[in-house]
């Protein structure tokens, strides 16, 4: 490890272990555990698809140049495969031997093909008929037909067939067809069966007088990060589309196997989709634990944490049934919103609705990054459009995982006359801003939403973001100025009160850092997703010699080392993981005595957020809204439940509980009171 600086890849690592802690917390409900490891798995998909793919095309090209750390692409690889193995074998243990037998206990089974019954088999038998087999494709590999290819993220079955009259044994490929449930419900509705031995038990019937051999279950990761030379798209919504296609071809990076696999079937595996060791995984248990997602839809309350109805924030609130008009709330002062506390859809869904209906309304301009299938944002962007507004949306193609969903929306808005921007060449537009352009009178007034989140309804239920809803007319005109630069030609480069990047967020973040360094009492108080940036990272490091107080939290991949004599003996880092997805970015610099200044918005401090990426961070300056702020970092840095701790020599350590204080649950408890009019 190096001395100023820990490894990006294992600091995320970190992350996805304090995750799985989730799942092995013994006081967290059964259904709400397999979800952690539902999210683990899906968190590690993704890793190896786009960063363990990154290294190992890195190692691939000869690149020598080490990280930040020292560690070359080949020692990170071999870093990260040693610290994924015990987290594999966590990762089973958690599930056979503590999730599987208590959910169990609470009549929800994960049974196999050989625990049934006759009359359970003869159920298995009328469904595989019915619904699977249609939809399988045995792919067999002769002279005649090559060793097909295998596709991202499927599951597979390797199937070892013998001709009976000819003797010769042939190798075939069977598809778990992800159209399908992940496991087969039995009648009594407390049995699942996963659904590759739904299809091994019937595999006679795939290959009719053949004998079958064996059958080893297999689970494929590719390359999916786009690899688009934007500079060279004259059409970015056609060069999306393209790379999207070349996706599933990407190199393999890990294939994931049972332990009963033979070493003849793996060699086999291995040398058709060029492996080496070091890219196997055995995995205890069935593979592919992402589908425990389904669990979550089953109706157990007594399995899950008690249901949290969110809030209206109180000046939001309806009066005798009907929402206030939004545009007379905001006019009045600025209105912070917390989600997952308050509510997304009488908050932001509502301000965009009631824009889209009001006949004083001439324009809407929005940024779109990831939203909902049926996001109800999109319908009233496509509702004023009809209407006759001006719609200007600009859709980010380039939202990793999400461009099939946002090619699908800015296809339906142009259909609908919305003025869509596919993103901007070499720049990924991640801000989260809207603007409502109203003419008042005489008067054209701006109304403004900058987050931290999404505009997706549906992550607002979990993930935890803060948005501000403002008249303020230097905010607005602010916006103006940055759609501009989105949807036409502008080099607009200074701007009155908002933070943006690639422009001057990193400037003007570095010049604070700056002051409280100078200052006899600095001051620093940071959170957000990610700290990567190494010259942000020098910066805090120079501000802690100083003696200035600097107090991070980071929920994911931090590189600076706190703590460390002689370097960072004035910084803290911790990281709350639970219930919800920490998700909001805030900046705060100063003291009580000098004052503060507050600001929020999408960039986290990485290269990327500051340099790669249209982001907007805006001040707070309303004294109740700034309590507010205080009051949530308070929440956060006395939590004794949900935290860890960074240590100098870059463990991450769980805070000891003294009080009980648990984040998540202490912001639900201040959002009813808040709701109740109670302080």
């Amino acid at each position: 490890m190096s001395d100023r600086y820990t490894n990006r890849e294992l600091s995320w690592l970190d992350f996805n272990d304090r995750v799985l802690a989730m799942a092995a917390d013994k006081e967290a409900p059964l259904l709400e555990r397999a979800k952690f490891l539902a999210i683990f798995a899906t968190n590690l998909d993704e890793f190896f698809q786009v960063r363990v793919a990154g290294l190992k095309e890195q190692a691939a090209l000869g690149v020598r140049a080490p990280a930040a750390d020292g560690m070359t692409a080949e020692e990170q690889l071999a870093a990260i495969r040693e610290q994924v193995l015990p987290l594999y074998r966590e990762l089973s243990r958690i599930f056979l031997e503590e999730v599987a037998p208590g959910l169990e206990e609470a009549g929800l089974i994960f049974s196999s093909w050989e625990e049934l019954d006759d009359e359970d088999r003869k159920f298995v038998d009328e469904q595989f008929r019915q619904r699977v087999f249609p939809v399988l494709t045995p792919l067999a590999v002769d002279p005649a037909h090559p060793f097909p290819y295998i596709s991202n993220l499927s599951l597979n079955l390797a199937v070892f067939v013998r001709n009976p009259k000819s003797g010769v044994s042939r190798f075939a490929r069977v598809k778990v067809p992800p159209i399908l449930p992940r496991f087969l419900m039995m009648p009594d509705g407390e049995r699942f069966l996963p659904l590759e031995q739904v299809i091994a038990a019937h595999l006679e019937e795939l290959f009719p007088g053949m004998d079958i051999l064996a059958h080893y279950p297999f689970r494929v990761t590719r390359n999916a990060d786009l690899s688009l030379e934007e500079e060279e798209a004259d059409d970015l919504l056609a060069a999306i589309e393209t790379e999207l296609s070349r996706r599933r071809f990407g190199r393999v990076v890990r294939v994931e196997v049972e332990p009963s696999i033979t070493d003849d079937a793996l060699d086999l595996l291995m040398r058709e989709m060029r492996l080496t060791a070091d890219d196997v995984y055995l995995v205890d248990g069935p593979l592919d634990m992402t589908g425990l997602w389904a669990l979550t839809e089953l109706h157990r309350p007594d399995l899950k944490w008690d249901a949290f109805t969110w809030v209206t924030e109180p000046r939001l609130a309806p009066v005798e049934g009907e929402a206030p008009n939004l545009f007379d709330v905001i006019g009045a002062g600025d209105v912070m919103v917390h989600h997952p506390y308050d509510s997304f859809t009488n908050s932001v869904v509502t301000f965009l609705s009631q824009a889209a209906r009001d006949p004083h309304v001439l324009a809407i301009k929005q940024t779109l990054y990831r939203t909902s299938a049926g996001s109800p944002i999109m319908k009233a962007l496509v509702q004023a459009a009809k209407a006759g507004k001006q719609v200007a949306a600009l859709v980010e193609l380039k939202a990793r995982f999400d461009e099939e969903r946002n090619i699908e929306w800015a296809r339906l808005l142009e259909e609908v006359g919305v003025h869509v921007v596919y993103g901007l060449v070499g720049l990924k537009t991640h801000t989260k801003t809207a603007l409502v352009v109203r003419e008042e009178g005489d008067v054209i007034r701006r109304y403004s939403h900058v987050g931290t989140g999404n505009y997706n309804d549906a992550t607002a239920r979990v993930y935890e973001d803060l948005g501000l809803l403002t008249a303020d007319d230097d905010i607005g005109a602010d916006l103006t100025d940055l759609f501009n630069f989105l949807t036409g030609y502008s080099s607009q480069r200074k701007y009155r009160k908002l933070l943006v990047a690639p422009v001057q967020l990193r400037k003007r973040l570095g010049k604070m850092i700056e002051q409280e360094t100078a200052a006899d009492d600095g001051h620093i108080v940071m959170k957000m997703n990610s700290l990567t940036d190494e010259d942000m990272i020098e910066a805090l490091y120079r501000a802690s010699a100083a003696g200035t107080k600097v107090e991070l939290i980071v929920r994911g991949i931090c590189c600076l080392r706190p703590g460390v004599k002689g370097l960072s003996e004035n910084i803290t880092v911790r990281s709350i993981v639970g219930r919800y997805l920490e998700h909001s970015r805030i900046y705060r610099f100063g003291s009580a005595e000098r004052g503060r200044q507050y600001y929020l918005g999408s960039a986290d401090l990485m290269p990327r957020n500051l340099d790669h990426r249209v982001e907007v961070v805006t001040p707070i300056t309303h004294p109740s809204l700034q309590e507010r702020i205080e009051e949530i970092l308070e929440v956060l840095f006395t939590d004794d439940v949900l935290a860890w701790e960074l240590r100098p020599d870059g463990e991450y350590q769980r805070v000891p509980t003294e009080v009980g204080i648990n984040t998540h649950e202490r912001l639900q408890e201040l959002a009813l009171r808040r709701a109740a009019g109670k302080r």
